[in-house]
């Protein structure tokens, strides 16, 4: 039976890359009884990184789920991948959760992971606690770290437990509310024995335990007052008021320990009962025009947050409720599609595991099988009045590949195990280039492509071989220039005989095609015009410069002959072909190429460079402005000068920019770069002169 939504706990772990996310979700599982051992992400035994590939590169690549029981609540724990490329899965869960803990390295200290998500987190109201992990690491300092989340998040970021002894000496926390000492022995769960202060750390514990209720006492101008009068404010009071601060987002708690020592974890367990809001204590959830309760007596709605493509049990759904009861054995209406589901079996996700459940209240996080076709951002309700809840915006993808299997005759498989993975990270981008005919895959960073291309393989057993895509030029022309097409083929019986003049000139749009035909007293029938235009079109497929599809022509049918017997519809076809080839090589023809608009947000100090190296890539600036704490610059880059721009910005700005891009035009190419092109492309034709 499910819990009230007031005893629930939604938690999400965030931050950077190689901060302890998955070794603390493993240890706060461990602490709250759900697991019988400590796993360890070095030996490839935690809950959360259990597929091959997050073993394989001691990484997480998707969120896991896990539930247990602390306390009397059900708290849901949901690990996070901290790498950029994975960032989807991290944003789903903060959708879904009224907490998160932002888990800090205390020897890197802020890292750019974890500013971008303490962004989103904003953005979305979320309440927040902070762990400064590996406090027992070499060079670790949580005092130095705490002076970087405040200057990074602000003043109301304040620490909660100081830590007692320093990296390798160090074997408890100072709790500053009770001004009580916790320290530990060995990893178990019965690690912990509680001290008094040590009479050496009891100055610092006061002068933080100070720096603690001056912002607590902020929360309220009744406690404030008694506060600066001297009074004595009660644990009771100060424990209220925290909570109350966390909820609305006016102060950060900042925790510590170390997670794989299980140090300090079940003190981090308290806070997220204690510090961190219930679903009911948030309260309604708006949803397009709809407000949604977490109160059992009304309609239910789901949200999908995440969705598993497994090639044995097809798609398990994850699901959080925001109101109602959803019930096993019943059905629901997706109001993406406007179908109704069956609800067959739910699931309690514990990491790869599952156990069974009969149905999930309101703020419950669940996970259901072999719905039909329902996944990630889709919206469940019991009854028939479709509800909407904003889904968080995703990075665009950036990084491309012209993608082909690797055996013959696997392109079904290829493009089914692709579609799966899409509807398990919707970050993955799948499209045909029409113009080069190539199957393009894009996602948000070479490793992130790599992953993609892995999981095929593993799981579908389609195998792939990536390239760089080619960029797709085309043709135009510069003048005017008449040309004479005749086509005459004599062999016994019929012969073929076609004959045209053409003339042809630039669109002033600079794109498109426009066929006229100015035939007059029929020296060619009607009915062999169209045949003309066809063998025109066709030869603009292949342009003379380098081989590229022509656009922006004017073609003017004025002139030509027939004959009687021998001309046919397939003689002015190839008639008009030449004419048109002809016709090109005349009327100075250039190589156009894609012109893309890039943004490229990019910390202050990064801006000269990252302006330097877009000017070497024959970029120019549209302009610069402040976004957050980024700066945004505006520029036009050639499409060829960016298919490899992803690493080398992550290397100018160590991890710290990001960028889109969208196509704005095709522009002439410069004569010597146009020279390479039509080599490369085996061309060798002369470039408008």
């Amino acid at each position: 039976m499910h819990k009230g939504a007031g005893r629930i706990r939604n938690v999400a772990l965030v931050g950077h890359r190689g901060s302890g996310k998955t070794s603390l979700d493993e240890a706060l599982l461990f602490e709250g009884g759900a697991t019988s051992r400590l796993g360890s992400v070095a030996d490839g035994t935690t809950v959360a990184d259990s597929a091959p590939d997050e073993r394989a590169r001691a990484m997480s690549i998707s969120s896991s789920a896990a539930s247990f029981e602390w306390e009397g609540r059900k708290i849901n724990l949901i690990d996070t991948p901290g790498e950029p490329s994975f960032v989807a899965d991290a944003l789903a869960a903060l959708r879904v959760c009224e907490g998160a803990v932002f888990v800090v390295n205390g020897v890197m200290g802020v890292e750019v992971g974890t500013e971008r998500l303490w962004a989103r987190a904003e953005e979305l109201g979320l309440a927040r606690l902070l762990f400064v992990n590996m406090l027992d690491r070499e060079r670790a300092d949580f005092f130095r770290t705490l002076d970087q989340l405040k200057a990074a998040f602000g003043p109301h970021v304040v620490a909660t437990e100081i830590p007692i002894g320093a990296e390798h000496d160090v074997r408890g926390v100072v709790d500053l509310i009770d001004m009580r000492a916790f320290v530990y022995d060995g990893a178990s769960r019965d690690n912990c024995s509680e001290v008094d202060v040590p009479e050496e750390l009891r100055a610092q514990a006061e002068e933080y335990r100070e720096k603690l209720m001056d912002e607590v006492a902020e929360i309220s101008d009744d406690l404030m007052e008694r506060y600066l009068e001297g009074e004595e404010v009660s644990h009771e009071e100060t424990v209220t008021a925290l909570k109350a601060g966390v909820t609305d987002g006016r102060i950060f708690p900042v925790t510590c320990g170390v997670a794989t020592k299980n140090l300090a974890v079940n003190r981090l367990l308290d806070a997220l009962i204690e510090d961190l809001p219930s679903p009911e204590m948030k309260g309604a959830v708006s949803a397009g025009d709809d407000t949604l309760e977490p109160v059992e007596d009304r309609e239910a709605v789901a949200y999908v947050f995440k969705t598993l493509a497994d090639p044995y049990s097809g798609r398990i759904n994850l699901f959080r409720v925001y109101q109602g009861v959803v019930k096993a054995d019943s059905h629901a209406l997706n109001c993406r599609t406007g179908a109704r589901e069956r609800i067959g079996h739910l699931l309690v996700p514990q990491g790869k595991a599952y156990g069974a459940a009969e149905d999930f209240g309101p703020g419950d996080i669940g996970a259901v099988a072999k719905l039909k076709d329902t996944r990630a951002g889709d919206v469940l309700v019991a009854g028939n009045h479709p509800v909407t809840v904003p889904t968080p915006a995703l990075p665009a993808p950036v990084m491309a590949f012209a993608i082909e299997p690797r055996a013959k005759g696997d392109e079904d498989k290829v493009f089914t195990a692709l579609r799966r993975l899409q509807e398990e990270d919707p970050t993955i981008d799948l499209h045909r280039d029409q113009q080069t005919g190539e199957q393009i895959v894009a996602g948000l960073s070479q490793v992130h492509v790599e992953v993609i291309v892995g999981r095929m393989k593993d799981r579908f057993g389609a195998e792939v071989v990536l390239r760089p895509p080619r960029v797709p030029y085309q043709e135009t022309i510069r003048g005017h220039a008449r040309a004479h097409g005749r086509y005459k083929k004599q062999t016994g019986g019929r012969g073929q005989f076609g004959d045209c003049h053409i003339e042809i000139e630039p669109l002033e749009t600079g794109d498109g095609f426009e066929f006229v035909n100015a035939i007059k007293g029929g020296v060619i029938p009607s009915g062999l015009i169209p045949a003309v235009e066809k063998g025109v079109l066709e030869a603009m497929t292949h342009g003379v410069v380098a081989g590229y599809p022509v656009k922006g022509v004017r073609v003017r049918l004025y002139d030509g002959s027939y004959h009687s017997v021998d001309s046919s519809e397939m003689a002015f076809k190839v008639a008009g072909s030449m004419a048109l080839k002809q016709a090109l090589e005349a009327a100075e023809p250039v190589l156009l190429e894609p012109i893309v608009t890039a943004s490229v947000a990019v910390p202050e100090d990064s801006v000269g460079d990252v302006i330097g190296d877009l000017n070497g890539r024959r970029g120019r600036p549209l302009g610069m402005e402040p976004k957050g704490s980024l700066t945004e610059i505006r520029a036009e880059v050639p499409m060829a000068e960016m298919l490899s721009y992803a690493p080398d910005l992550r290397s100018l700005t160590g991890g710290r920019g990001e960028y889109t891009m969208e196509f704005a035009r095709y522009e002439e190419i410069p004569a010597h770069l146009a020279e390479k092109v039509a080599s490369a492309a085996g061309a060798g034709h002369a470039v408008g002169a």
